[in-house]
């Protein structure tokens, strides 16, 4: 017998995959083509790209359109509010940081 894995340790592990959050947090103004993310992306090869394109698909976070490229789902979307805050607080850390 298995035991199921809390949601919240299956989503931290995606999540915490090197460039997931970063990717997400690049389509946060709308689509972006493969190569747009690349730059966006800036030290990020196009074989581990396309594996966490592929891997933020697969767990529904990520959708492409032939025309416009990748794509925030509804999912993705509901999961970039939740950066927002971070977002914020990491602003405040980067900061306080500087000034020590």
């Amino acid at each position: 017998m298995s035991k199921e894995v809390p949601a919240i340790a299956e989503i931290v592990d995606l999540l915490s995959k090197k460039w997931v959050m970063r990717i997400i947090w690049e389509l946060r103004e709308g689509p972006l083509t493969f190569r747009e993310l690349q730059v966006a992306c800036e030290g990020l090869s196009p074989t581990v790209l396309n594996n966490r394109l592929k891997l933020l698909q697969v767990n529904q976070l990520l959708g492409k359109d032939d025309v416009r490229g990748y794509v925030l789902t509804a999912m993705g979307l509901e999961l970039l509010e939740v950066y927002k805050p971070l977002n914020h607080w990491a602003k405040r850390w980067q900061a306080n940081r500087k000034q020590k």
